[in-house]
C-alpha cells in the first residue's frame, strides 16, 4: 500500500491536475455569431437567441456575472440617411430571454468589471448606461477602458490636424461620481500624460495619432496601450507602449502591427506579452516575435525560435503561454501555399517548446485562449482568409482535442 501511495504521489507531481487534468468541457460557456445569428452554447447545448439575421460588429461580450450578453448589431433603418452603416448596442438577458436596445448608433461598448453597467462611445462622446438610461460622461474620447474597480475610466483623445501640424494624443483619468446625474462633461477629466508627437523603438518611428487598446496590469499600477499613426500607415507600423498609472513613467516597448493579436498581461504578475515586428502579413510571414516584458524592470524576453513567426497567443499562468505559430515564409497569392499556424506550448523557464496541435494541411489553429475555470484550451480552426471557423477544445498538452462549435464568427467565452 505504501508503494502504491508513493506511485500515485509521483504521478501527481509529474502531471498536476491543475495543469494537465482532463475535463469534458461541460463548464464552458460561449456566445458567438453563426450565419448572421447570435448563439449561446453552454456545455454541449447550443441555442440560437436571435430571430432575424443581421450583421454584427465586434464579438459579443459577457457581463461580469454571466447573466447578460452585450452585442452591437447593424440597424436595418439608420437614424440618418447620411449614415452608410449604423450599429446599435443591445443586451440579452439569459434568464428572462429578452433583448433590450441600449443605444442607437454607438460602439466600442464594454461591461463594467464589477457590475451590470455598460460604457460606450458615440460621436466622440463617452457614455455610461445602467441598462435603464444612459448618461454622457466625457467629450472628445477616442478610446477608453474601465479602471479595475469600476469607479473611473482611462481614456484617450486622438491627435487632430492644425495649421501648424498635428497635435498629440492625450491620456485622461475620468472618475465617476456616485450620482451620475452630477457628471460635468468638461471638468471631470484629469490629464495624465501627453504622448509625444513622434515615438519609436530605435529602429522605426511613427507619428502619434491614436492611443488604443488600454489595458491595466494585474496590480493596477501600469497601463499598456498601442499608439497608431494615420490609418494607412497603421497597417505596417504601430508601437506597443506602457505607462505608470500615475503618468510618471512612459516607455515605448516595441514595434507591432494591428490585426494579429493585442498585448496581454499575465494573470497575476506585471509581465506583458505582445507580438513584436512591423510589416503587414502580405509582406511575408516573418519578423513577428512573441516577447514578454517584465515591469518595472523593463527586462524583455524573445520567446520565438529562429525561422518561425507568431500569429497569436494566450497566457496559461505567469510562466506558461500558448502561441499560434507558423514557419517563416514569403507571402503567396495562392492560399494553398500559405503557411497555417499550429499551437505550441511555451515556458518562460525552459528553452524547450512543444507543438501541441496537428491540424490537417491548409488549415490553421488561431486565437488560442486558456479558460482557467474549465481548465481547457480553446481555439479557432480555419484558413487565414476565412471570417468563420470551428471552435476546438483540448487539454493543455493538446490531448483530448475535439470540435466544440462549427461555423463560428465573432465569439467570446465567459471566463469566470
Amino acid at each position: 500500500m505504501k508503494k502504491l501511495r508513493l506511485l500515485i504521489s509521483c504521478i501527481m507531481l509529474l502531471f498536476p491536475a491543475v495543469v494537465w487534468g482532463q475535463t469534458d468541457g461541460k463548464h464552458l460557456k460561449a456566445a458567438f455569431v453563426r450565419n448572421g445569428h447570435l448563439w449561446v452554447k453552454a456545455g454541449e447545448k447550443e441555442e440560437q437567441i436571435s430571430k432575424e439575421s443581421a450583421e454584427y460588429d465586434n464579438s459579443p461580450k459577457w457581463s461580469y456575472d454571466g447573466q447578460w450578453i452585450l452585442y452591437e448589431k447593424e440597424a436595418k433603418e439608420p437614424i440618418s440617411p447620411n449614415l452608410d452603416r449604423q450599429f446599435d448596442i443591445w443586451v440579452y438577458n439569459l434568464k428572462t430571454r429578452k433583448h433590450k436596445l441600449i443605444f442607437r448608433d454607438g460602439g466600442n461598448a464594454k461591461w463594467s468589471p464589477v457590475d451590470n453597467r455598460i460604457a460606450f462611445t458615440a460621436g466622440g462622446v463617452l457614455n455610461i448606461s445602467d441598462l435603464k438610461q444612459f448618461y454622457n460622461v466625457a467629450l472628445g474620447v477616442d478610446d477608453f477602458n474601465w479602471y479595475p474597480d469600476g469607479k473611473s475610466f482611462i481614456a484617450s483623445s486622438s491627435a487632430v490636424p492644425r495649421p501648424d501640424g498635428w497635435t498629440s494624443p492625450e491620456l485622461y483619468r475620468i472618475p465617476l461620481p456616485e450620482d451620475l446625474e452630477a457628471i460635468n462633461l468638461t471638468e471631470n477629466a484629469e490629464p495624465i500624460f501627453t504622448i509625444p508627437k513622434e515615438i519609436g523603438n530605435g529602429k522605426a518611428t511613427i507619428m502619434s495619432i491614436n492611443a488604443t487598446t488600454l489595458k491595466f496590469s494585474p496590480d493596477g499600477k501600469w497601463i499598456s496601450f498601442i499608439v497608431n499613426p494615420t490609418a494607412s500607415l497603421s497597417m505596417d507600423s504601430d508601437m506597443v507602449c506602457v505607462i505608470a498609472a500615475d503618468g510618471k513613467h512612459f516607455e515605448v516597448l516595441d514595434e507591432m502591427i494591428l490585426h494579429l493579436d493585442i498585448p496581454k498581461w499575465s494573470p497575476s504578475e506585471n509581465l506583458l506579452g505582445y507580438i513584436a515586428g512591423g510589416g503587414r502579413i502580405v509582406m511575408g510571414f516573418k519578423n513577428k516575435k512573441l516577447k514578454v516584458t517584465e515591469l518595472p524592470a523593463y527586462k524583455t524576453m524573445n520567446l520565438t525560435p529562429p525561422k518561425f513567426a507568431e500569429m497569436g497567443f494566450t497566457w496559461v499562468d505567469n510562466k506558461t503561454l500558448i502561441a499560434s505559430r507558423v514557419d517563416e515564409s514569403e507571402w503567396s497569392n495562392d492560399p494553398q501555399k500559405r503557411p497555417e499556424p499550429t499551437l505550441c506550448l511555451v515556458s518562460l523557464e525552459k528553452t524547450h517548446q512543444t507543438r501541441i496541435t496537428y491540424p490537417t494541411p491548409s488549415i490553421g489553429d488561431y486565437n488560442p485562449l486558456y479558460i482557467k475555470s474549465a481548465n481547457k484550451l480553446v481555439w479557432i480552426r480555419k484558413k487565414l482568409a476565412d471570417a468563420e471557423g470551428d471552435i476546438w477544445i483540448a487539454d493543455l498538452n493538446g490531448k483530448q482535442a475535439k470540435l466544440w462549435a462549427k461555423d463560428v464568427e465573432g465569439y467570446s467565452f465567459y471566463l469566470k
